[in-house]
């Protein structure tokens, strides 16, 4: 079985990365970064669209979340209102009509076809707007087509789009390194389109950081100030480091008592009522392999939790 279901890369994250983020937690560096992000990461992340996109951002224009993921909720919720059409090319991504219904806002699903090698042409854009319109979703390359606009194509949209100004984009380009033979174009970088842009990216695809839930967009300062309100009430910040240990070699055994450790839950109710020590079960996150634990205790409390877990995954019987 070749598994090549999951939007995923299948090597691990640089090792550069690995290190910085290694010395990172020796360093200390675990606790809230500002909400908008940290300074010098959106320094990098302004030189980069300089660089790779042709773009000019400022610091204050970016602001960085829990993955590209959340980028494209946060701006969704600052611009959609109740009653408002969201137009979303078909295939989409499955998260994208239900974060406009979050926002009490219609997604309007925009059939294409692999006649058009399923991207969105200009004559399907200009039938599906209406008066309602709010907001386009753009990604380019694909999920989970992974068809890649063309420069030509993208200037046809752009045409379009600067005929119904009440039209925003949000244009997510998580795919961008995940190229073989074509152009990445950002719509943002073609005239008139930056000012009603919302460009969002992270790190998931291109530097294999799934799991590390760090992503960004970028738009114009009154766009970014209302999303940054809407992430500070959701999750005040992105990342800086997380602890999430895979479990997985301990499930299917047994405990002394007889209790069946059959997932991530079932060990976590085992370790909280035979090891008084409470984690939080993968399930929780979508990943059933794994527990959370939250290092924001006393290094004694660490201590003594972690003999107990050890005593507990010890005892365990195949």
């Amino acid at each position: 079985m070749i598994g090549l279901s999951a939007g995923e890369p299948d090597f691990v994250t640089p090792e550069p990365i690995l290190q910085a983020a290694i010395q990172a937690i020796r360093d200390g560096f675990t606790h809230y970064t500002e909400n908008l992000g940290m300074l010098e990461l959106r320094e990098e992340i302004s030189r980069k669209f300089a660089r790779d996109n042709g773009l000019s951002y400022d610091v204050a224009q970016i602001i960085c979340s829990n993955g590209a993921k959340q980028s494209v909720a946060l701006a969704i919720f600052a611009l959609a209102r109740p009653g408002d059409e969201v137009l979303i090319p078909a295939p989409y991504w499955v998260s994208y009509p239900e974060m406009a219904r979050l926002a009490g806002a219609e997604p309007v699903a925009v059939e294409t076809t692999v006649r058009t090698n399923y991207r969105l042409d200009a004559e399907a854009l200009e039938r599906a707007i209406t008066d309602r319109t709010r907001i386009l979703i753009l990604c380019s390359p694909s999920n989970p087509t992974g068809s890649v606009y063309t420069r030509p194509e993208m200037e046809e949209l752009a045409a379009v789009l600067r005929r119904h100004e009440q039209v925003f984009i949000i244009s997510d380009e998580i795919y961008e390194y995940i190229l073989f033979d074509a152009e990445h174009v950002s719509i943002a970088s073609l005239p008139g389109m930056k000012e009603r842009t919302i460009t969002v990216n992270g790190f998931s695809k291109g530097y294999a950081m799934t799991g590390w839930r760090l992503g960004y967009l970028a738009a114009e300062l009154p766009i970014v100030k209302a999303t940054s309100k809407v992430q500070s009430q959701l999750t005040s910040a992105p990342s800086s480091i997380y602890l999430f240990p895979d479990v997985s070699a301990f499930l299917g055994r047994q405990a002394p008592s007889g209790r069946a450790i059959r997932s991530s839950n079932d060990l976590c109710f085992y370790l909280l009522e035979e090891h008084d020590v409470a984690l939080v079960p993968g399930e929780a996150f979508g990943d059933p392999s794994g527990v959370r634990i939250s290092y924001a205790a006393s290094m004694a409390d660490l201590e003594e939790a972690l003999r107990r877990v050890r005593r507990g995954l010890e005892a365990l019987q195949p």
